[in-house]
C-alpha cells in the first residue's frame, strides 16, 4: 500500500471514530434533556422549582451558575431567585436591562463571552449577589401560547468559551423550563382557588352560628311560655323547628370538622345548608304566634332582597340626580362617620336601566367602599360618557385589598379580613365585614342585564397582611404624619361600565 492509499484508510477511520463520538455526544445530552424534563416537571413549588431548575441547568451546560428571570407584568420588571451569602434573596430589575432585559424586549437568543466589553451587560446585578459573570448565554423562555415570560441564563462556562451548539442545547433547555413554570404557576393558581372556597365555607359556617343561637333560644322561650299556658296545639310545629334547627347545628358542625380536617361519615355539598335554612324557614312560617311568624317573614324578605328582581322596570334615569341622591342617603347611614364623598359626575348623563337594579349595584359598591375607608378619609365617585358607554367609579383611599384576596373579591361571601378577627358590625362603619353579597350580587346582575363590573386596588403598604389591622382613623395611624399619605399608600377602585346603545350586542 503506497502512501496515498495509507493516507486515504486512516481518514476514512477517523472520519468514522469522530462520527461515533459525535453521535454518541448526542445522544447523551438528549439522555441527560429527557432526565432534565422529568425532573423539573413533577416539580410544583415554585421557589423549589428555581432551585431544581439552576441545579439541573447547571449540570446539562458544565456551568457554574444559570438564572431564571421572570416578567412582572404590572411592574414591568424581570424578578429572580439568586443566592446571596447564604441565603436566597429576589432582585429585580426593569424588563429593558441588561443582558436578560434585552432578550427579553428581542425575544432573541443571545451569547456573550466577554460580557464586561458588552454595553448590553448590567454589572449591578454581579454587584447585588457578589458573583463575577465572564460569559453567559441568555435564552428567552416562551410558554405556549407563544409569550416570552422571562429568560434562562447559563453563566461562566466551566471549560472556556459558549459555543453555537451550547446555545442550541440550552434553548431546548429552556421549553422544558417555560413548562415547568407554567404547571408550577396554574399549581399556585389552583391553591387560591382552594383557600376561596376555604374562606367561603368558614364564613358561611361563621355567619350561621350566630342566627342558629338566636333561632334555638326564640324556639326555647316560645315552648317554655306555652307550656306555662298549657297550650299543646303548637307542639307539633316547634318539635319540627327544632328538629330543622338540629340538621342545621349538626351541619355546621361538620364544616367546622372539615375545615379542621378532622374525619366526618359525610361530606354533603354546602349549598344544603342554604336549602336546609330555607326550608325551615318556610316550615316555620306555617304553624307558630303571629310574633314568631313576623320574624321569619322578615328573615325571608331579607334573603330574597339581596337578589330577586321581581319585575324589570326599565326606564330613563339623569345619572347625576341619581348619585347625588345615593350618596345622601349613604351619609344619613352613616351615623356621624368622618368621610368626606367627593362628587364629579357629568351633567345630563341618561342612562336606560331599572332603578332598583341601578340602586342595589352602586348602593352596594358605595356601601363597600365606605366600610373600607378609615375615619378622616375620602371618597370619590366618578360619572361620565364616551363613545363605548358610561362609567361609574368608587374610588377609596382606604386599605386595600391583598393580591391573594384580589382573585376572591367575585367569588361570593367575601371578606376582607381573616375569619378570626372578622366581626358583623353596624353597615356603613369600618371594617363592618359583612357577608360579601353586595359584590357578588353586583356581579350577578353585570352578567344578567350586559354590564360590566370591575375593579383595581393596592394593599396599603403599612399593613400587607389580611391580619394586620388599620386603627379606623386616619390620624390613629402609626406610620404616617399626614393624610397624603394615608391616601397614597392604599385603596380600591370598584368600576360599572354600561355600554352605548351602539356597542351593546
Amino acid at each position: 500500500m503506497d502512501s496515498s492509499e495509507q493516507q486515504y484508510v486512516e481518514e476514512r477511520c477517523y472520519g468514522r471514530r469522530k462520527e461515533d463520538w459525535v453521535l454518541r455526544d448526542l445522544m447523551y445530552r438528549h439522555k441527560q434533556l429527557l432526565s432534565f424534563g422529568q425532573i423539573i416537571t413533577s416539580e410544583m413549588n415554585m421557589e423549589v422549582l428555581f432551585e431544581v431548575i439552576m441545579v439541573q441547568t447547571n449540570q446539562i451546560m458544565d456551568t457554574q451558575r444559570s438564572t431564571v428571570f421572570l416578567h412582572d407584568d404590572e411592574s414591568r420588571e424581570l424578578w429572580a431567585l439568586v443566592a446571596t451569602s447564604m441565603k436566597r434573596n429576589e432582585i429585580r430589575i426593569p424588563d429593558d436591562y441588561g443582558v436578560a432585559g434585552w432578550v427579553f424586549q428581542h425575544n432573541t437568543p443571545l451569547t456573550i463571552n466577554d460580557v464586561y466589553n458588552d454595553p448590553r451587560f448590567y454589572s449591578e446585578v454581579d454587584k447585588k449577589s457578589g458573583f463575577r459573570t465572564n460569559n453567559i448565554i441568555c435564552i428567552p423562555l416562551i410558554n405556549k401560547k407563544g409569550k416570552c415570560i422571562g429568560t434562562l441564563q447559563a453563566l461562566n462556562r466551566n471549560s472556556g468559551d459558549f459555543t453555537d451548539d451550547d446555545r442550541e442545547l440550552l434553548t431546548s433547555v429552556s421549553h422544558y423550563v417555560a413548562v415547568a413554570l407554567e404547571n408550577a404557576k396554574l399549581y399556585e393558581d389552583l391553591k387560591v382557588l382552594d383557600k376561596a372556597k376555604e374562606r367561603v365555607i368558614n364564613h358561611l359556617s361563621h355567619e350561621l352560628k350566630t342566627p342558629m343561637a338566636i333561632i334555638s333560644g326564640v324556639l326555647g322561650r316560645v315552648s317554655r311560655e306555652l307550656k306555662k299556658e298549657n297550650i299543646t296545639a303548637l307542639d307539633k310545629a316547634i318539635n319540627r323547628g327544632q328538629r330543622n334547627l338540629n340538621r342545621l347545628m349538626d351541619l355546621q358542625s361538620k364544616i367546622d370538622d372539615i375545615l379542621n380536617q378532622k374525619p366526618v361519615e359525610e361530606k354533603e355539598r354546602i349549598i344544603n345548608i342554604i336549602e336546609g335554612a330555607a326550608g325551615f324557614v318556610e316550615e316555620l312560617s306555617e304553624e307558630g304566634n303571629k310574633q314568631h311568624s313576623e320574624i321569619l317573614d322578615a328573615i325571608s324578605r331579607r334573603i330574597e332582597s339581596l337578589f330577586v328582581v321581581d319585575e324589570i322596570h326599565m326606564e330613563k334615569i339623569q345619572l347625576d340626580e341619581f348619585l347625588d341622591a345615593m350618596c345622601d342617603e349613604a351619609i344619613s347611614l352613616m351615623r356621624g362617620r368622618d368621610l368626606e364623598i367627593v362628587r364629579n359626575f357629568e351633567k345630563k348623563i341618561a342612562l336606560n336601566m331599572d332603578r332598583d337594579i341601578l340602586k342595589k349595584v352602586c348602593g352596594g359598591l358605595l356601601k363597600n367602599a365606605v366600610e373600607n375607608m378609615p375615619d378622616e378619609g375620602k371618597i370619590e365617585i366618578r360619572a361620565g360618557s364616551g363613545e363605548d358607554g358610561i362609567l361609574i367609579e368608587f374610588h377609596d383611599y382606604g386599605v386595600g385589598i391583598t393580591p391573594q384576596n384580589q382573585e376572591m373579591v367575585f367569588g361570593g361571601f367575601f371578606h376582607t379580613q381573616d375569619t378570626d378577627f372578622y366581626s358583623s358590625k353596624r353597615p356603613y362603619e369600618f371594617n363592618a365585614g359583612g357577608s360579601g353579597s353586595d359584590l357578588l350580587r353586583a356581579k350577578a346582575f353585570s352578567e344578567r342585564y350586559g354590564f360590566s363590573v370591575d375593579f383595581n386596588s393596592s394593599r396599603c403598604k403599612f399593613i400587607p397582611g389580611d391580619s394586620d389591622m388599620c386603627p379606623g382613623r386616619i390620624s390613629a395611624c402609626e406610620f404616617i404624619t399626614d393624610k397624603s399619605e394615608c391616601f397614597e399608600s392604599g385603596g380600591s377602585a370598584f368600576s360599572v361600565k354600561f355600554p352605548s346603545t351602539k356597542s351593546a350586542k
